[in-house]
């Protein structure tokens, strides 16, 4: 009967650390299939970003939690429908990141560089903003991406790129 147990805990403990390392490394692949085609239009030229969309407050709140690394040309969105003066912190983040802060009219209204992993200090542009970009720690500045720089996402980014038509509603296309 011992060993019966010894083996049951063991099994419910594999199963356990199993499952809750999935959840923490989980990638693009395991939180959405389709990821977004973002631009921004910078002194040096345009640069194409390919981002998840954390549409709903769930997806907000864990954004890039526990990530172990970010591709250079990728990152996570969070659109804010209405604009809002958004506040961001880096709880359980592992990496540093970049935060942008989209204005309305598709600027850059402020850039939070190689923010501290694990800081809960708020990051904040003040002002309300369409949306704010998270990129890899360090990537606005060697690609030259500084603010009042210009962003457009999905159809406007990359026309035809629509893998369905529910991602319509996230074309941001503001006036040059």
């Amino acid at each position: 009967m011992r060993i019966l147990s010894a083996l049951l805990i063991a099994l419910l403990a594999a199963c356990s650390q199993t499952a809750h390392k999935a959840e923490n490394t989980a990638g693009p692949s395991a939180r959405q299939t389709s990821l977004l085609p973002l631009v921004i239009r910078s002194a040096k030229g345009e640069h194409r970003f390919d981002v998840e969309v954390a549409l709903n407050p769930g997806d907000q709140e864990r954004g890039l939690m526990f990530r172990k690394s970010l591709a250079a040309d990728s990152g996570m969105l969070f659109p804010m429908e209405p604009p809002r003066t958004a506040s961001f912190w880096m709880k359980d983040t592992l990496i540093p990141l970049d935060m942008l802060f989209i204005h309305t009219d598709g600027t850059i209204a402020f850039i939070k560089a190689m923010t501290q992993p694990y800081s809960r200090e708020p990051v904040s542009a003040g002002v309300p903003v369409a949306a704010v970009l998270e990129l890899a720690g360090g990537r606005a500045a060697e690609l030259g991406i500084r603010e009042g720089d210009r962003v457009r996402w999905g159809n406007c980014a990359v026309p035809g790129t629509r893998p369905d038509e529910a991602w319509d509603r996230l074309d941001f296309c503001p006036a040059p």
